[in-house]
């Protein structure tokens, strides 16, 4: 791995942080780590980080956390050199792991989109679809949420600098809401949601608001979508409203897209 000198001396792993197709989101939550941020800063030299600093170093990088999804031609040929200048590369957020929201027009024709969305479609040079970075390069550790949570991110780029498996639960938001003793919304007040099967990481916040989950952290660990899209059915819900349900953030996500292209089929 490449180091660079610090004011003592000693090497430190170097940092760059990258952005895609997104909203910023991810990376504002880095950001908002404030004080811990700092810690970490102080353990790493960020070398890439457009959002936080002017300066810019080029490769090769110890750690690169990418956000945002590959969109165009010009993004897919970086996300390859970014993978070659880095030595652990981590997908941040939903857009990176699974599409995000702008992955939604991966069922329909984008020109569709351009022409309704933009005064001069003529100028906007985009790919048929837009995908997660594990579809272009190989990655080493993905992080999930819309956005991520920063205390994860943080766990997961200190697990890397002292050398150990971060510890990001792989099971679903249920088991956040009993920890925090929400009453199921959708057994107690028939409400929809994406709990069961969506991996934990939010600390349940919508349910615990009388929201369903959204599905912003992607598919838990082996997730039976199948079963839940049933008992959505036999509350009431029609296959068009489960299709809506799982193709939100991360609907892109395979085991969400198999769901929701099951349902989108029967609806027909």
């Amino acid at each position: 791995m490449s180091k660079t000198d610090g004011a003592n001396g000693q090497s430190k792993p170097r940092l760059a942080v990258f952005k895609f197709a997104s909203c910023d989101g991810c990376q504002l939550s880095l950001l908002d780590a404030e004080d811990y941020l700092l810690a970490v800063a102080g353990a790493v030299e960020i070398a890439y980080f457009v959002e936080a600093r002017r300066q810019t170093l080029p490769g090769p990088y110890d750690v690169a956390l990418v956000e945002g999804s590959i969109s165009n031609e010009e993004q897919a040929e970086q996300i390859q050199e970014i993978r070659r200048q880095s030595s652990f590369l981590i997908a941040i957020g939903a857009c990176a792991t699974a599409g995000g929201i702008q992955a939604l027009r991966n069922w329909q024709d984008v020109d569709d989109y351009i022409n309704i969305v933009y005064a001069n479609p003529s100028y906007i040079d985009t790919l048929a679809t837009s995908t997660p970075i594990s579809d272009h390069v190989a990655v080493d550790f993905e992080l999930r949420g819309c956005p991520i949570n920063k205390y994860q991110l943080l766990d997961v780029v200190t697990s890397l600098l002292i050398g150990r498996q971060p510890r990001v639960p792989t099971y679903s938001v249920c088991v956040e809401c009993k920890r925090r003793g929400t009453t199921c919304i959708m057994v107690a007040q028939g409400v929809p949601c994406l709990g069961p099967v969506t991996q934990a990481g939010c600390d349940a916040i919508c349910p615990a608001y009388n929201r369903g989950c959204y599905g912003c952290y992607g598919p838990m660990e082996a997730p039976n979508g199948a079963a839940l899209a049933q008992q959505l059915e036999s509350m009431g819900s029609s296959p068009d409203q489960i299709v809506r349900l799982f193709r939100g953030f991360n609907g892109y996500a395979e085991p969400f897209k198999a769901t929701s292209d099951e349902y989108e089929e029967m609806g027909r």
